[in-house]
């Protein structure tokens, strides 16, 4: 390690430039893969290739507007949202908000449940439901610990 580091470097540097047409060699097969003839959808996809492989020109694509709306008009057409948000603003402001209580919605929604009246099947299902989630949380406790000691 007592080589100057400009000789280091120019190692280096030769080492990498030795592998770097290595490099692209190996990467420059992977752009132009081979179909398998024997494949029953080679001709379509090599169909599909040759009929895009061509870039698209500078003609084809459109032109840039030229027809711009006058600065006038755009102001004239914000102006006009404008003053229609202001006038739902002053509707939205007439409307009466009546919400009512929370509590005694609740309590309504409690009793309108309530008299609808539950088929025998459902609370039985429930029931059974219930049963069968406790016995599975009693079946996934885990077992007592084995005493490993030998006797005595």
């Amino acid at each position: 390690m007592n080589a100057p580091s400009a000789k280091k470097t120019r190692l280096f540097a030769a080492a990498l430039l030795a592998t770097v047409p290595a490099c692209l060699g190996a990467c420059a097969g992977r752009f132009a893969p081979e179909s398998d003839a024997a494949s029953p959808l080679a001709p379509r996809v090599q169909a599909l290739v040759d009929a895009n492989r061509r870039y698209p020109r500078w003609e084809d694509f459109p032109a840039a507007p030229t027809g711009l709306p006058d600065p006038a008009q755009i102001a004239a057409n914000v102006q006009g949202l404008e003053a229609q948000g202001g006038a739902l603003g002053g509707e939205v402001a007439r409307i009466d908000w009546t919400l009512g209580d929370a509590e005694a919605l609740a309590a309504e929604t409690r009793a309108r449940v309530g008299a609808v009246p539950v088929s025998p099947d459902s609370a039985r299902t429930a029931a059974e439901i219930e049963a069968l989630a406790r016995d599975l949380r009693e079946r996934a406790k885990a077992p007592p610990p084995i005493d490993r000691r030998p006797p005595r």
